[in-house]
């Protein structure tokens, strides 16, 4: 069953069309990746799905919700959450604190900063919040304040907070940018078990490897307008990505 619909999609900044009639589907439960050479429009793409751009003309559909028009919280409170290329954190509050501002957002429908007087006597968001932390192992830093964070524990702060929605469709853009390779594929097994809780995943990634090791079908952008999509073995060898994506080197 497709949990998400982009039909003629077009956007443009001033003379420069960014996206060009996108046509886009996902699968409930799956992976997709999101490919391309820079300036392909993968980032505007998303933010369009996200309320933060609203298209030109054409459609996105949530199930049988139409996107259009919705402001950004209003995305996520029906289920959409993303993970930006640079963490979206809050810097002066901890660990703990970050995760549960989300978590009390999704379960009221809003957060009021008074919230935070009462919180300790809130075990059911504290302990999700300690799930969420231990989940993407960050939980012994669990007081630390989020800015005192290396760029790739703060990737992995963002991406449990976006987990303490319980979102059924999680947007992830770069989500390994500035980690080293044990970090990045700690980041793959830990989307890994995501799945295991059937959240739909929207990946955009330039890490061929985290691509290769996680999607179960890749859509390749070039210059606003998608070029191809297949399986990934089958996106691998396709010369018209080679040469959109690496001037015509083998992926």
């Amino acid at each position: 069953m497709e949990i998400l619909r982009v039909e003629g999609v077009n956007k443009s900044f001033g003379g420069l069309r960014a996206l060009n009639d996108v046509n886009f589907s996902v699968e409930e439960g799956t992976v997709q990746a999101i490919i391309g050479p820079n300036g392909a429009g993968k980032s505007t793409f998303l933010n369009c799905l996200i309320g933060r751009l609203v298209p030109d003309t054409g459609s996105v559909m949530f199930g049988d919700i139409s996107l259009t028009g919705m402001k950004p919280y209003e995305i996520n409170q029906i289920g959409i959450s993303r993970v930006f290329q640079t963490p979206e954190i809050f810097g002066d509050l901890t660990l703990m604190e970050n995760i549960m501002i989300p978590a009390l957002a999704k379960r009221d429908g809003e957060f009021k900063l008074h919230a935070f007087a009462d919180v300790g006597k809130d075990t059911e968001v504290r302990d999700k919040a300690l799930h969420m932390l231990e989940d993407v192992g960050l939980v012994e830093k669990k007081d630390m304040v989020a800015d005192s964070l290396s760029r790739g524990d703060k990737r992995r702060l963002e991406l449990a907070m976006c987990l303490s929605q319980d979102p059924k469709l999680l947007l992830l853009d770069e989500p390994t940018a500035g980690m080293s390779r044990a970090d990045t594929n700690n980041t793959i097994d830990l989307l890994k078990r995501i799945g295991d809780r059937g959240i739909t995943k929207v990946v955009i990634e330039h890490d061929m490897h985290v691509v290769f090791s996680l999607a179960d079908k890749v859509t390749v952008l070039a210059q606003g307008a998608i070029i191809a999509e297949g399986k990934p073995e089958d996106i691998k060898g396709d010369p018209r990505v080679q040469e959109a994506y690496l001037g015509g080197a083998h992926l």
